[in-house]
């Protein structure tokens, strides 16, 4: 079991490399409550030469390179390959959602149908801008992942009907009613 200088060191060990990722305000803090540590470690440090004295930590060679680019490495910025896996995957959902809306369809549906004008939206969205028919398609699939996993539609329900619902006002009598 490590003693509790050991444990403080490893304390600010940790403490350093999260303060190194942060910036502005948060790293002040970190900075400021890695001082006040050090601090500490350091009066309760044993005197040197005596037999209470720990031996300082040996870092290996890999540690201590893995520690260096943890320190001056920047956010790893994304492979070419997983953006283009990514803007072929959203295009391709985006063309089976298209695909889909028309599938569904009915056979003989009038200029006005729901179904009819969602999948002309979309048809017209893929022919004028296929980058927005995939943010668009992007953020319906969050909208309704979100509606499932907060237990189904919402609309439907009637405690929310009811929440969502004003103070029913009586209707008032027109003038020309009143007079007769």
């Amino acid at each position: 079991m490590p003693s509790a200088a050991e444990l403080r060191l490893h304390i600010i060990e940790a403490l350093a490399r999260r303060a190194t990722g942060c910036e502005g305000p948060v790293r002040e803090r970190l900075e400021a409550r890695l001082a006040t540590l050090r601090a500490q470690a350091a009066a309760a440090a044993p005197v040197p030469g005596s037999a209470d004295e720990p031996a300082p930590p040996v870092q290996q060679p890999l540690a201590a390179l893995l520690d260096h680019i943890a320190r001056h490495a920047g956010p790893a910025p994304e492979l070419k390959t997983l953006q283009r896996f990514r803007r072929t995957w959203s295009r391709l959902a985006a063309d089976q959602r298209v695909v889909r809306s028309r599938t569904r369809l009915p056979d003989h549906a009038g200029p006005l149908n729901s179904q009819r004008l969602v999948h002309r939206a979309l048809t017209t969205m893929r022919e004028l801008s296929p980058d927005y028919l995939e943010r668009f398609v992007a953020h319906a699939d969050a909208l309704l992942w979100l509606e499932s996993a907060g237990g189904g539609d919402l609309l439907a329900r009637k405690d929310v009907l009811q929440a969502g619902a004003g103070p029913v006002k009586p209707k008032r009598k027109r003038r020309s009613q009143q007079a007769v």
